[in-house]
């Protein structure tokens, strides 16, 4: 994997305007109350399913979108958690699962992994793959016409916000589907390229291990889709109140003990 300098932060996803609040609670998976700085409790959206390890801080400050519609039950989504940081400083982090497969697009658009991925011609989203074609990829990359490896390019992102210091950590929970996806990106090689992203939705980490605590089964399969030729490349993003800055690519380990 080439190593390119380390970046400048670059704003690579804008926001609209978020707006502040202390978390109440969260219940039903999906629903979190929320104060905001008005004194006004909203009910929103909480699109994160997992248990959310280490970011789920009732009476912490949270930030929410507000985006009312009528196609929408409710008018608030619940985007970003202040946690304690691994440096003792307070961090932002993105909570919101649906975010992270836009991100990462738009950091592929953005240029900033042209050194890993090589130059990219078009980008497509959710294209069926692997057994019977039942599962679908979160990006399927074309690499331009001058790129070095022609091979298609499957992506699988993860949204990233379990910590151990500045070590991040994926899953958190066992996640079937997870362990699934790994299986499929080793099955498309040698024929194409498989990227794992890890989606580090924080700031204040710098390497990427498999949550092996969390799901077993996930780790031995990272190590196996390691050893096939699957790319690890760990995105670390900087979130505020108006956007997200990609902040470079984390080191990646074997595990939470072990080095590549």
């Amino acid at each position: 994997m080439p190593v390119a300098p380390a970046p400048q932060a670059q704003r690579v996803l804008p926001l609209e305007a978020l707006q502040e609040g202390v978390l109440l609670k969260r219940y039903k998976r999906f629903l979190a109350d929320v104060e905001l700085e008005s004194g006004e409790v909203v009910t929103a959206h909480c699109a994160n399913t997992g248990p959310m390890t280490g970011v789920l801080h009732v009476g912490g400050r949270v930030r929410l979108r507000h985006a009312p519609s009528p196609t929408r039950k409710l008018a608030y989504t619940w985007e970003q958690a202040l946690v304690p940081g691994a440096a003792g400083e307070p961090v932002w982090v993105g909570i919101n699962t649906a975010l992270p497969n836009r991100l990462v697009r738009a950091t592929i658009e953005a240029g900033c992994l042209e050194p890993w991925l090589g130059p990219i011609a078009a980008i497509r989203p959710e294209v069926a793959y692997g057994a019977n074609r039942r599962s679908r990829i979160d990006l399927l990359l074309t690499p331009a016409a001058d790129a070095t490896d022609p091979r298609p390019i499957y992506v699988e992102v993860k949204n990233t916000t379990w910590t151990d210091g500045d070590l991040a950590l994926f899953p958190d929970t066992v996640t079937e589907r997870g362990q699934k996806h790994l299986e499929e990106l080793m099955g498309v090689l040698p024929e194409a390229r498989a990227v794992l992203v890890p989606c580090l939705s924080r700031a204040d980490v710098t390497r990427f291990a498999p949550g092996d605590s969390a799901d077993p089964r996930y780790g031995e399969l990272f190590r196996q889709a390691l050893d096939a030729g699957v790319e690890v490349l760990p995105c670390r993003y900087g979130f505020s109140g108006d956007g997200v800055d990609w902040q470079g690519i984390a080191t990646v380990q074997r595990s939470a003990d072990l080095h590549v």
